[in-house]
């Protein structure tokens, strides 16, 4: 790093252990903040919407390359490779990780060493072991530090198909209670895996060592692997069986990922300050609209290659109305629900106003928690009921 930059940063409180061996590239150094941050040697910074809050450590037990992120205040990378993700304020993350755009940890959101994540979405506490790879999902469940959702150790989302797509996203909980922070955790037991697209209710253990490949949708059951049969038959590429469960986990994704946008932008938004400084809060919003355009790209490229197979006339159906689906799931920034339920919860909202974001939502009683969760789900139905419009047999009861 160049001494008038080095400079700078340290004016502000910004602790640069040996100095010359930071290197930075395209950087705005007013976008690195202090006190009390923290960067280790070997590590790397690029990038013009590269934000670090005060309080940050950065490169304690490796380099960290680290692009186009915004980090909140007090967020700590071990190691590893970070671009064009959002870590809010607390969110930690182990050495030799591998974090691709897409992605957002909310507050005291962890991940231990080894762990790949991409178009990724984890609640605040959700922790994730060691030598993980959970691409394309969205975690949520638990109260707090002592009641968290959590992957075990060596575990995979498989989220690539013999038919070569990736409209596999995978909502484990859901958006709409999800974030009031009262719902029972959601464990993943190591050394298993998630085959998606795949949806988890609140409260599912999946016992170790399981390969879980079917929704569940009924909370707080324990579920293991049964022995299985013996499969050895033909396979045709392009003959997507079970076509049906596919596009609807997928719209429903896509419609809590919407009720997410609308989270972020009416209620995150009362937050900008301290704990979540406006650079991070952009951030934010450009990540979670990034992921949508990723997640509509997705089902838009499986529109095209699904043939008209043995599975159900859903092929077709897809396939025509595409172009009029897409733009319904396009226009995500209209889909705000229930208008009444939006105008009573923002009154309720400015009316607890406190700077501390988490504190706030944990201080709600049951009846404003319940009318926050009736008024993402009024968004959810509605993009799906939109969807069902243009796509018969899609149905808004689906969450």
């Amino acid at each position: 790093m160049d001494n008038n930059s080095a400079n700078l940063l340290k004016s502000k409180g910004v602790e640069i252990i040996e100095p010359a061996s930071v290197h930075a590239y395209d950087i705005d150094p007013d976008r690195i903040q202090g006190p009390g941050t923290v960067i280790h040697p070997g590590c790397r910074l690029k990038g013009r919407k590269l934000f670090i809050g005060a309080g940050c450590e950065i490169g304690r037990q490796g380099p960290v390359t680290l692009t186009d992120c915004w980090l909140a205040p007090d967020v700590k990378l071990e190691g590893g490779v970070f671009q064009g993700a959002v870590f809010l304020k607390g969110a930690k993350f182990g050495p030799n990780g591998q974090v691709r755009p897409g992605t957002i940890l909310e507050e005291h959101a962890s991940a231990a060493h080894a762990v790949g994540l991409k178009q990724t979405i984890l609640f605040p506490y959700v922790t994730l072991g060691s030598l993980i790879n959970f691409c394309d999902c969205l975690m949520t469940g638990g109260t707090g530090p002592e009641n968290h959702s959590e992957v075990g150790s060596s575990y995979i989302h498989f989220n690539f198909t013999p038919n070569q797509d990736k409209a596999t996203a995978s909502l484990i909980g859901d958006v709409p209670r999800g974030v009031t922070l009262r719902e029972n955790p959601i464990f993943l037991g190591g050394q298993g895996g998630l085959v998606g697209p795949c949806r988890l209710a609140f409260g599912t253990v999946v016992a170790a060592g399981t390969i879980w490949r079917k929704d569940l949708l009924k909370e707080d059951r324990l579920v293991a692997d049964a022995p299985g049969r013996s499969i050895n038959l033909p396979f045709k590429k392009g003959n997507y069986t079970g076509l049906n469960r596919i596009v609807e986990n997928n719209l429903v994704y896509l419609a809590n990922i919407t009720a997410l946008f609308h989270w972020y932008l009416r209620v995150r938004s009362y937050f900008v300050g301290g704990n979540l400084p406006k650079e991070v809060y952009d951030g934010l919003l450009e990540t979670l609209n990034l992921h949508l355009d990723e997640r509509i790209a997705r089902l838009g490229q499986l529109a095209e290659k699904a043939s008209s197979g043995r599975s159900s006339g859903l092929h077709s159906a897809l396939r025509q109305s595409w172009p009029e689906l897409e733009i319904i799931l396009q226009d995500f920034r209209n889909h705000t629900g229930n208008s009444e339920m939006l105008k009573a919860w923002m009154d309720v909202l400015q009316n607890t106003y406190k700077d501390d974001y988490l504190a706030v939502i944990k201080s709600l009683g049951s009846a404003r928690a319940r009318l926050a969760s009736r008024w993402l789900r009024s968004i959810v139905r509605q993009v799906l009921e939109k969807a069902g419009e243009v796509l018969p047999g899609i149905r808004a009861d689906l969450i």
